[in-house]
């Protein structure tokens, strides 16, 4: 059954990642609609990416705008990093099941199926070298 538990631990802390990150789940937002804003702020510095999210129009970019702020006070708070020497390295965007199914009523007593898209949003800082 569970074989060589320590050594398998051991392993998986070694491999595990020490960048400071913050992730949200289920998101009420396209992730096609998402990854669009998301692609605009990749590889930028955090105050830069901070300036663009917080400028834009769209609902997408409230959005990843308090995650890569989480993010940030992740990074200073519990790393001890300093936000300045900050950059997105990464914004993945993955799309969770749909967790809404309404229906609306059509003629001839047929129904037809609304399904509201949700996404799973995480940004990963590093500090710039």
């Amino acid at each position: 059954m569970a074989r060589r538990i320590k050594e398998k631990s051991e392993k998986i802390n070694q491999n595990k990642d020490t960048r400071p990150y913050a992730s949200v789940r289920y998101v009420r937002l396209s992730p096609t609609k998402a990854k669009i804003v998301a692609d605009l702020v990749k590889g930028k510095k955090f105050d830069d990416a901070v300036a663009i999210l917080s400028n834009m129009p769209q609902d997408a970019a409230s959005i990843l705008l308090k995650v890569v702020n989480s993010a940030g006070a992740n990074a200073t708070n519990n790393k001890g990093l300093n936000a300045h020497d900050l950059f997105v390295a990464e914004i993945i965007v993955n799309a969770a099941h749909n967790s809404q199914n309404k229906v609306y009523a059509r003629g001839k007593g047929g129904m037809d199926r609304i399904t509201t898209k949700t996404s799973h949003i995480k940004v990963v800082l590093d500090v710039k070298e």
